[in-house]
Order: structure tokens, then sequence, then C-alpha cells
């Protein structure tokens, strides 16, 4: 018989990880949370990077189908000129 020479796997015992796989969770698919609205500035500026990119799933936890309305907000909001393209003007 061979011996399984994984058994002691370093994960199992290193409990208190920084990238442990934590349980996540989508801030628009819980109830009473709010909607994804082009009007919400505040709102859909949290989910804009300081350069002007929208941030990803993978890092913001927004699942699939509510971070494709999340985009399409923030893009509305753009075209209709309530949010800046970039955020920052450098006019030096």
């Amino acid at each position: 018989m061979k011996k399984n020479k994984f058994k002691n796997n370093k994960r199992d015992e290193n409990s208190n990880s920084p990238f442990e796989n934590k349980k996540r969770f989508c801030p628009f698919s819980q109830p009473n949370s709010p909607l994804i609205d082009y009007k919400d500035l505040k709102m859909l500026t949290r989910y804009v990077s300081e350069k002007g990119k929208i941030v990803p799933s993978r890092i913001t936890g927004v699942s699939k189908k509510k971070q494709k309305e999340l985009s399409q907000a923030i893009k509305r909001a753009r075209f209709l000129s309530l949010m800046s393209y970039t955020n920052k003007f450098n006019l030096q």
C-alpha cells in the first residue's frame, strides 16, 4: 500500500491564513439590499477605481448577474454625464 505523503497538509494546520477561503456574499442579492440605479452616484462610485475603471466582481464579491447590472448602470451614468469617465482631472 502506498502512503499518502500529503496527509499532513499545511493548509489544514494553518487555519488563520490570510488566503483562507471565506464565504462570500453578494451585497445586492440580500433582502433589503440597495437597488442598482444609475442615478445613485454615491453607491456607483464605490465600484469605480481611482483611475475610472469598473472594479471586477472577484474583488467586490458581486454576483455575475448583479455585476452586469452594475456595469450597465455605471456606463449609463457616464453617458448621461452624471459621472465622469475618469475621476480626477489633472490640469497641470
